[in-house]
């Protein structure tokens, strides 16, 4: 499907590999101008067809320097994707070291105030901006031993939700996405981190998570793709201030 979005300028945070890989690939398969910043050299040294940099995003001064130089070079910008984020540490509340607590908060949610602050003006100049935040399952049920992620990505849907009241009269949308259980090395390492905590096998810990899913499978980062896409495109152009759970119908995360 032809989703319209030839040309236009995109830039992903936390491009380089999983959910953001499928995301910055889909939006370049589309046609789409895409500048990705990651963290991490080697997964960015494997992107083709795109323009990097090596950023941290907790870094505001160097997510500014960014932000400036990727909207110059690209003549502009249509959409943001913060997708950027950590797992944070796994346990009881009072056992979390309160480094974990800012660390967690300061990539998962204020890492998009970072980058937002710097994209409003060019998006203003689009004739269809938006912003797709990545939150989480865990920004609507919570997560237990997760509390660092849960009231990060919690808040990512506040942050989301101000934004389409803010900006929608300029014409730019803001939408968050909630996946569930995504396939990938980060999710395998949540659950392993869970079932070491709890004492019990990884089959076990993972089997108890699917227990409270409709659809028992694991989300595919190409389908959280899928719906970025169809967000930035003309066809949702009456979308905003959502928070779009990808999740198989998960009821609690486990």
């Amino acid at each position: 499907m032809d989703l319209g979005l030839r040309g236009h300028r995109v830039i992903v945070t936390a491009g380089a590999s999983g959910i953001g890989r499928a995301i910055s690939e889909g939006f370049r398969d589309e046609g789409a101008v895409v500048t990705v910043c990651d963290i991490d050299a080697e997964a960015l040294a494997t992107v083709k067809g795109m323009t990097t940099a090596q950023v941290d995003v907790s870094d505001r001064d160097a997510v500014s320097r960014f932000m400036a130089n990727a909207i110059s070079d690209m003549g502009g910008l249509d959409c943001l994707v913060n997708n950027a984020g950590i797992a944070g540490p796994t346990g009881a509340v009072e056992d979390i070291p309160p480094d974990g607590w800012d660390d967690t908060l300061t990539v998962c949610l204020t890492s998009q105030f970072n980058t937002t602050r710097c994209a409003v003006e060019a998006l203003k100049a689009s004739a269809n901006g938006s912003i797709i935040n990545l939150s989480s399952l865990a920004g609507r049920v919570g997560f237990a031993l997760r509390s660092p992620y849960a009231a990060a990505k919690w808040g990512v849907i506040g942050f989301t939700k101000s934004l389409a009241l803010e900006l929608g009269p300029h014409g730019i949308r803001a939408n968050a996405i909630l996946p569930g259980l995504v396939a990938g090395d980060r999710q395998r390492r949540v659950l392993e981190a869970k079932a070491q905590r709890l004492g019990q096998t990884y089959e076990a810990t993972e089997a108890e998570a699917f227990s409270h899913v409709s659809i028992k499978d694991y989300v595919t980062p190409q389908q959280i793709a899928d719906q970025c896409l169809f967000l930035a495109s003309t066809r949702g152009r009456t979308i905003s201030g959502q928070a779009i759970s990808v999740c198989g119908d998960t009821q609690k995360l486990a």
